[in-house]
């Protein structure tokens, strides 16, 4: 049966690379949903997944800023319509930009929860709420909400938060078969790593590819048996 994957944060890094692992691989998805802000790396993304299509599968992009709250419940009630379900998804779209306490304004605080925290919620509840159910849901925190450091505490926070979100809704999702799986990549050469340390040299650490390797994992049939409320990805 053809089954559909919706990823969040699609353009680059860790959302780019999970959509390549399902898109290029032998597999039962074949449609794809992916969201991200309108820029320049995002339409040259779907332009190489156009000219390059060996199974033949159906991509359909969405442009939004999932800090904009009113535009995500609209747009899941778009998705059903045109698609119907979501069997997998991957909420992976991250935001930060790390300053020390007193220098945080309050506004930037706010978008950090929304883009880490009350997209991936407010997603989750509103395909429920229009009747889906899902297979697989990935979350993707990270291992910085699991230790804090100097400057990233609204980061910390926003993924300690999706941690303990995603716990719940393991528990509360499981009478629908559905499975929830929260990853916490640590170090990982994608650009918002750049942003939290941009003195790291990339080809040192660990890459896209490398966490997208795990999230195919969990999709296959063995995925099933790895039992894990949150499941730290790092070298």
């Amino acid at each position: 049966m053809s089954k559909s994957l919706l990823v969040t944060g699609a353009s680059k890094g860790i959302g780019a690379a999970t959509i390549e692992r399902f898109f290029y691989g032998d597999n039962d998805v074949n449609d794809f949903i992916l969201l991200a802000r309108e820029s320049e790396a995002f339409s040259a993304f779907l332009d190489k997944l156009a000219a390059d299509n060996p199974h033949g599968k159906k991509v359909h992009s969405y442009n939004i800023d999932l800090a904009d709250r009113a535009r995500t419940v609209g747009l899941m009630k778009d998705v059903m319509a045109e698609h119907g379900k979501v069997d997998l998804l991957v909420n992976n779209a991250g935001y930060t930009s790390p300053m020390s306490i007193q220098q945080i304004e309050f506004a930037d605080f706010e978008r950090t929860i929304g883009v880490n925290l009350y997209a991936p919620f407010t997603i989750v509840q509103e395909l429920l709420h229009n009747g889906n159910t899902f297979e697989l849901i990935v979350n993707i925190a990270s291992t910085a909400g699991m230790n804090g450091r100097p400057g990233w505490l609204t980061y910390s926070a926003s993924k300690a938060a999706v941690i303990t979100m995603s716990e719940v809704m393991k528990e509360e999702l499981a009478i629908y078969g559905t499975r929830v799986v929260c990853i916490s990549p640590g170090r990982c050469a994608t650009d918002l790593r750049k942003t939290l340390a941009p003195d790291e040299d990339p080809t040192t650490i660990m890459q896209p590819e490398h966490v997208a390797g795990v999230i195919e994992m969990l999709q296959s049939d063995v995925g099933r048996f790895v039992d894990s409320r949150n499941l730290v990805v790092r070298m």
